[in-house]
């Protein structure tokens, strides 16, 4: 997303500077990119974000919000400080509530506007995943960092001077937490050059899912799906082939394979290569937040994609027509049949899917639109 972003605003003539914080565990999709690279000015600051078990154990018992202090990095902050005192920026964008840590060293050294891209609303995430949980210990602790993350974000929000929303959802959510500044909803935009769908490397019937494993939502939709339905794509009635692929896949993943059958591949060298070979689309979110930018990349290309509401959340889909949506096991399980069994079907919902990106996701009709709040912006 951040990608098309870019490249997006480069395309319309744009200078534009991007500093990130790089997980030294995995190469962000703009290092990948050496020709857009070669049009801005870039600079990647190598952290370790994984958890200890010692500062899990302290954040129980303290006031702070782990997951945002693990993001601060004093290096980093005094390298945004030199840039800042270096070049005056228009604009200044902040991905995620995560980096908002640097927000206020960002205000007392540019005049630039500041702008918070919400990729959804954090807490949400946290707070929805607790309510999946049986564990009381489990259900707790989540509980608790919803609450702590929550605290954290209703006080940073209106210190930007503006907020882009991927969804109508996150920002009547935000409107209703009574946040006074400006705020756009601005969909994931996606470049449609890179997603060209061929239907002679597509192995009908198939299924699979794509997409990072570390991500708590994205685990636990997976594992609900496999506990759901190893036996029925195995041994009952829907004999099908599935794949999971994706970041960080846990290990004990391995024990859902079946030979033949079910493949837990792990990360693969092309995303779309692998989205290409496959016919059907799973995403089974049942917690989580904001707009999935795998399953707007899988409608570009043509996919047969069956989500749940909440993963669909921002699209303006037609159940049906362009995606199918299923809310627990036995719609899932319909969904599955009737793709798998008509393949008309399961490429028309496909073409459908890619009509509605075309229309609302291209990203150089969501960065025209990004460019208009941008200078409604500097123009306050």
């Amino acid at each position: 997303m951040v990608r098309n972003t870019i490249l997006g605003l480069v395309n319309e003539g744009h200078e534009v500077s991007v500093f990130t914080l790089n997980n030294k565990k995995q190469l962000t999709d703009i290092q990948t990119d050496d020709a857009l690279i070669k049009r801005i000015h870039y600079q990647s600051y190598d952290v370790d974000l994984s958890i200890s078990v010692w500062d899990f154990i302290l954040n129980l018992f303290g006031r702070r919000t782990y997951n945002v202090d693990r993001f601060y990095d004093a290096g980093f902050e005094r390298l945004l400080i030199t840039e800042l005192k270096r070049i005056k920026y228009d604009i200044i964008q902040f991905e995620g509530i995560f980096m908002s840590t640097y927000l206020d060293a960002v205000r007392k050294n540019s005049q630039a506007k500041l702008i918070y891209r919400a990729h959804n609303i954090e807490h949400l995430i946290w707070k929805r995943l607790s309510e999946q949980k049986s564990d009381p210990i489990k259900k707790s602790y989540l509980s608790l960092l919803a609450k702590r993350i929550k605290r954290y974000e209703l006080s940073y929000l209106d210190k930007f001077d503006a907020i882009a929303t991927l969804t109508g959802q996150d920002k009547e959510t935000m409107l209703e937490y009574g946040i006074k500044i400006p705020i756009r909803v601005l969909p994931v935009g996606i470049d449609l050059t890179r997603y060209q769908p061929d239907y002679q490397k597509t192995e009908y019937p198939s299924l699979f899912f794509l997409g990072a494993l570390d991500w708590m939502p994205n685990r636990e939709g997976m594992e609900w799906f496999l506990d759901n339905f190893s036996r029925e794509l195995t041994d009952g009635d829907l004999k099908v082939r599935f794949y999971v692929a994706g970041h960080n896949i846990p290990e004990a993943f391995d024990d859902y394979e079946v030979l033949g059958k079910i493949f837990i591949q792990g990360e693969v060298d092309d995303g779309l290569e692998f989205v290409n070979s496959k016919a059907i689309m799973i995403v089974p979110l049942l917690s989580g937040g904001g707009m999935r930018v795998k399953i707007v990349e899988g409608m570009a290309m043509e996919k047969c994609i069956i989500t749940t509401t909440l993963g669909a959340e921002g699209i303006h889909y037609q159940n049906g027509h362009n995606i199918l949506i299923a809310d627990d096991r036995e719609g899932f399980f319909q969904a599955i049949k009737r793709s798998i069994s008509d393949e008309h079907f399961c490429r028309q919902i496909g073409m459908n899917a890619r009509k509605l990106v075309e229309q609302e996701h291209d990203t150089n009709v969501v960065t025209a639109k990004m460019i208009a709040f941008y200078q409604e912006i500097l123009n306050t």
